[in-house]
Parts: structure tokens; sequence; C-alpha cells
């Protein structure tokens, strides 16, 4: 497994809680791929910004003019979410030439958000980014809350993960 972290974050948290904060993203992507029992070994990116970097990617990407707290950019298109049969095909390219890796997509977190989140929702802000990592992740195998019943499966399913990680709402 391959997670590599970026830090265009400023000075929105102390180096050594954005220390803290790359193991628990590191630990909830592993967590993610060992749930949904993804046979590969995968690379995921993953780049701490703040609200103004978030809301430019947001209006970019999405043509939403508002910074949000996560944004994800699967680079597999699944036929069913979490199901990665279709990898077996011939002429599907999702692996890195080098390693050999499943290349899965990018996760851009904004620690400010998350920062403002986790007061609003009391809960540390440790807790606040492996929410919004285990919540990206499963955007990376697909899953999406569109629709009333798959926000309720995502939302069981990151409950879930985060339970097994140990990521509670206590967690400090």
């Amino acid at each position: 497994m391959a997670v590599y972290i970026t830090d265009e974050s400023e000075k929105i948290l102390e180096d050594s809680m954005k220390e803290r904060l790359s193991h628990i993203v590191r630990d909830v992507i592993d967590g993610a791929v060992e749930y949904v029992n993804c046979p590969y070994e995968c690379t995921v990116e993953v780049t701490f910004t703040d609200n103004a970097s978030i809301r430019e990617i947001n209006l970019e990407q999405r043509k939403i003019d508002a910074p949000t707290d996560v944004l994800s950019f699967p680079l597999l298109e699944y036929n069913t979410p979490g199901d990665f049969s279709f990898l077996e095909d011939a002429g599907v390219d999702a692996f890195d030439p080098e390693t050999g890796e499943l290349l899965l997509g990018d996760i851009v977190i904004s620690l400010e958000r998350a920062k403002e989140q986790a007061a609003e929702y009391g809960h540390s802000i440790f807790r606040e980014t492996a929410f919004l990592t285990a919540h990206s992740m499963l955007h990376l195998f697909g899953y999406d809350h569109i629709e009333d019943g798959d926000r309720v499966t995502m939302e069981q399913m990151q409950e879930d993960i985060l339970q097994r990680k140990g990521y509670t709402r206590d967690y400090e």
C-alpha cells in the first residue's frame, strides 16, 4: 500500500498534529481497503489543503463555488461499487507500471474545514479527518450517496470502517 500525502495547508495546524493526522489517514485508508476486500496493493494520493484552495478545486472540477470538507477523485469507473472483477478484463489500465499497485485516485481534505466541523460536531480533528478519509475512500471504490438507500449504505460502511480502526466519536 502506498499513500502519498502532500501538505498544502499552510499554518492551519502544528506540524506534530499533521504528522498524527497523516498516520490516521494511512490507517483509515488501509482499513477501507481491507473492509472492501480489495485484492490488490493500492496507491492513494492525499492532499491536505485549506478552504480557499479546496474552493478553487471545487469550482474548477464540480462548478460549485464554495469550500467543502473533502473531495474525491477516483481513477476507476466501477460497474458495481467495490467490485474489482472488471480489472481482470483486457484493456483496463489501472495499475502503476513501476510498482504494479492499483491506482485508486486522489483525496483532497481541507484541514481548515475539518477543524471547523470537529468543533461543530464536538469531537477531535483527528476523528473528523478519519471520518472524511473513510468517506472519501468509499467514493474511490465507486460508492456514492446521491440516492437515499445508497447514502444509508455508505454511512453504515463509513461507521464500520471507523469502528474497526477505533476512531469513534470520542476519539481524541
